[in-house]
């Protein structure tokens, strides 16, 4: 049974809506354990001191921010506490958008919002109303001590949450700079278009799989059962484009082969 993340209520005006939150999501990889090669059992890892040399018990650590090289502010776990937001049972939705408004690269966890015995009718008028109208809800939320800022919207069978980083956490990098497009030809912008045109087609995620994961099963695998490695594929050789005109041509042709029927490509060539 799913773990409930957090459990309360949304609210918009006067209505409250009772719901608990589970997690929509979680990365999935192959964990690795640090084992001695000799006897292949896990090893401990040890509290080492540098400068006292030696091994310290659990209750000699502290927390501690770096304010200068090798100086540091000790910070107590009850000093957090008291100073952590307080668990609230309410989400209020402070604005609607639309969707299209709030960039992607704000979006950070999800979760599926699960309506609570008599608040399923109006969990139905906010998901019909947000289906409708082609918004989404954003509101305050405290979860895992920390107040979070998400958006709330439809998905497939009910309302879905994703909290948002605050835009002091989207990074600001001197390199990603403005794209110069001076000296682009129409031609090359006209042939980039059509390119991407020729891939379209709908979204289906079921038709994505995490290749490498599936290699270190076959790896695991492999070696469990005494059987040989498998080999690794050859890298593909990739140099920067000199004649941009000419690879777009190509790519464009590659493309449109590739998105016609067999049916059709076999009749040509027989």
């Amino acid at each position: 049974m799913a773990a409930t993340v957090w459990k309360g209520y949304i609210t918009f005006g006067l209505i409250s809506i009772p719901v608990r939150l589970f997690a929509a999501a979680r990365e999935e990889h192959i964990r690795f354990h640090e084992v001695h090669r000799e006897c292949r059992r896990r090893i401990q890892t040890r509290l080492y001191c540098p400068y006292h040399k030696r091994i310290v018990a659990r209750d000699e650590v502290a927390m501690g921010y770096e304010t200068d090289k090798d100086k540091y502010v000790l910070v107590e776990p009850a000093e957090l506490k008291n100073i952590e937001s307080r668990s609230s049972k309410e989400m209020n939705i402070l604005q609607f958008t639309k969707l299209a408004d709030v960039d992607p690269i704000y979006y950070q966890t999800s979760y599926f919002a699960v309506p609570e015995e008599g608040g399923k009718r109006a969990y139905a008028l906010l998901f019909r109303t947000l289906g409708a109208t082609g918004y989404v809800g954003i509101a305050r939320v405290v979860l895992h001590q920390r107040e979070s800022v998400v958006v709330i919207r439809p998905y497939e069978n009910g309302l879905t949450l994703h909290t948002i980083y605050y835009p002091s956490e989207i990074r600001a990098v001197k390199e990603y700079q403005e794209i110069e497009e001076a000296g682009l030809k129409k031609q090359e912008i006209a042939l980039g278009e059509q390119f991407a045109r020729a891939l379209v087609k709908p979204f289906h995620p079921q038709e994505f799989r995490d290749e490498y994961q599936a290699r270190v099963k076959q790896l695991i695998e492999s070696k469990e059962k005494g059987h040989a490695i498998p080999k690794p594929g050859q890298p593909k050789h990739v140099a920067p484009v000199i004649d941009l005109m000419s690879a777009l041509k190509k790519s464009l042709a590659t493309a449109s082969s590739a998105s016609k029927p067999k049916s059709k490509r076999l009749r040509k060539t027989a």
